[in-house]
């Protein structure tokens, strides 16, 4: 009896103890905790647009003037040219100004710290004018010959292959290069000298042309979604050749030639569409 007193007495006191640490336990009634997604990586794949402003300066800005009289001669070669082909034609441009436009592009990142892409961007340029007065040797005379020019490209574009290296995974250094274009022109005239033989030059010249351009820069991804890049390119677009009126003892023609190339310098600011689009993954 005194057996079965105890048993039963040990059962009531594991069922109350266990009652009680049930009690203590916490509980819990409500919907199961929301799942929050790791933060993306950042990533240079995807398409950006962005704009730029710069300055761009002429390499190559003389225009040089082979001369013709009426008959066909060249360089004072021909009858009643003699002294045409004593005189040294030439003048200059100042292309030096402002160039600012836009630009869209695709980058793809690959083995992690390589960049591969293209990019097209167009700017308006700025077109510089000059007028200037030297003197000019000419038939045993020195006279004063006064000129005024104007040109240059009055917009450039490009479409270029970007290929760069990732220094930090926000830093990428780059080189690029490709096709240019723009549209180029040119007008000058000269008039003089103040004594001596009559001299009268005028040409005008306007074209859309084609070449090629190449440089590199850096660009920083400096926050979410949006980056700032510093660019230098060349481009040249060609020589190009205009006949142009001519006078100098009596009527004549020549050909007026330069060429159009030159350097930009350039920051511009992108905004990157695909930015943190690629999720991290844990590794089980």
């Amino acid at each position: 009896m005194k057996k079965n007193l105890l048993a039963a007495t040990a059962i009531a006191l594991a069922l109350s103890a266990g009652s009680a640490l049930a009690a203590d336990l916490p509980s819990h009634k409500g919907p199961p905790p929301a799942y929050i997604p790791p933060p993306p990586l950042m990533t240079w794949t995807g398409f950006y647009v962005g704009v730029n402003a710069g300055y761009t300066f002429s390499n190559s800005n003389a225009i040089s003037l082979n001369t013709f009289d009426a008959t066909g001669g060249v360089n004072g070669i021909g009858p009643g040219a003699q002294a045409i082909g004593e005189i040294p034609f030439g003048t200059s441009l100042n292309n030096d100004g402002f160039i600012g436009g836009g630009q869209i592009g695709y980058n793809w990142q690959f083995n992690n710290s390589f960049v591969v892409g293209i990019e097209t961007d167009i700017q308006g340029a700025a077109t510089g004018s000059k007028s200037s007065s030297y003197l000019l040797q000419a038939a045993g005379h020195v006279p004063a010959l006064t000129t005024f020019t104007r040109g240059g490209p009055d917009y450039l574009g490009t479409v270029r292959g970007r290929l760069g290296f990732l220094v930090t995974p926000t830093l990428l250094v780059y080189g690029t290069g490709g096709l240019a274009y723009g549209q180029t022109s040119v007008s000058f005239s000269m008039f003089g000298p103040q004594w001596g033989p009559p001299l009268a030059i005028g040409a005008s010249y306007s074209d859309t042309r084609v070449g090629w351009t190449a440089g590199g820069g850096v660009e920083w991804m400096f926050a979410p979604n949006w980056s700032a890049k510093a660019e230098y390119l060349y481009y040249d677009l060609g020589r190009a050749s205009t006949p142009t009126a001519f006078y100098a003892f009596g009527p004549g023609a020549a050909y007026a030639t330069t060429r159009f190339d030159g350097h930009v310098v350039r920051a511009g600011l992108n905004y990157h569409f695909n930015w943190g689009s690629v999720p991290v993954v844990a590794k089980y």
